[in-house]
């Protein structure tokens, strides 16, 4: 019997090419850079911190140009947008660095406990014509992983305080000065803020009928796809730890 003829596979029916390579690489210069800023400190990571808002407010500021449909609306937007991506750099400037890295360990835990619980439970969207993959129980997920890492935070520095004591460190210790509750609140309240601020990216990305805000990092879009959870929780914490260091 005759074989059947082999018929190449149309460009829609052919195997998509992992990017799980390509993805790796890039999180992985993204990290070495990121890590040798915080290792150098100081004004190096002030400029860190302000190229990398530099190049989001320049995605952003592409994004709303092809949103607006005159020059008023688009100055508005340009001016929220370098407000709103100024005060998120300053705002991280300002922080020491223990409290950034404790603010952008926050954001991580919250986008992996809501994708993992989203995936995992699935459920009702909570708003699909904006962002069609975020759900109700993701939401739940990130902020209870934004809890725990904010428990986790408020007791390592408490632990490092009573190692200072008479007593020296000690766990007991810290559990009595630590108010773990408030903390694990606290995660959680603003790993809202964190959704919020990348429900926004979406909405902008959707407007403007785009996937993603740049191809600057390959397999992970632009740097505002990276930040833009970060953005408002970093508002939030560094303009509370400004005015408590102004004694407001």
């Amino acid at each position: 019997m005759d074989a059947e003829p082999q018929v190449a596979p149309s460009a829609a029916e052919a195997p998509r090419k992992s990017d799980l390579g390509v993805r790796l690489a890039s999180a992985v210069v993204m990290l070495a850079i990121a890590g040798a800023a915080f290792w150098a400190g100081g004004l190096w990571l002030d400029l860190f911190v302000a190229v990398v808002a530099l190049g989001v407010f320049v995605e952003y500021v592409r994004l709303v140009g092809k949103i607006a449909d005159d020059a008023a609306r688009l100055s508005s937007m340009v001016i929220f947008g370098a407000v709103y991506v100024g005060w998120g750099g300053l705002a991280l400037a300002v922080m020491p660095e223990p409290l950034m890295l404790a603010v952008l360990g926050l954001v991580i835990c919250t986008d992996t406990g809501a994708y993992f619980t989203g995936r995992t439970l699935g459920g009702p969207k909570i708003a699909p014509r904006i962002s069609p993959s975020k759900t109700w129980s993701g939401l739940l997920g990130g902020m209870a992983a934004a809890g725990i890492w904010a428990s986790l935070v408020v007791l390592s520095a408490s632990y490092l305080v009573s190692a200072i004591g008479p007593t020296g460190p000690s766990v007991a210790a810290a559990l009595e000065v630590a108010n773990l509750g408030m903390a694990a609140i606290a995660g959680a309240v603003l790993a809202v803020f964190a959704q919020i601020g990348d429900f926004y990216e979406s909405w902008l990305k959707r407007r403007a009928g785009v996937k993603d805000s740049s191809r600057l990092i390959p397999g992970h879009g632009g740097l505002f796809d990276r930040v833009d959870g970060l953005l408002p929780v970093a508002i939030i914490v560094g303009t509370a730890w400004a005015a408590t260091q102004a004694g407001l």
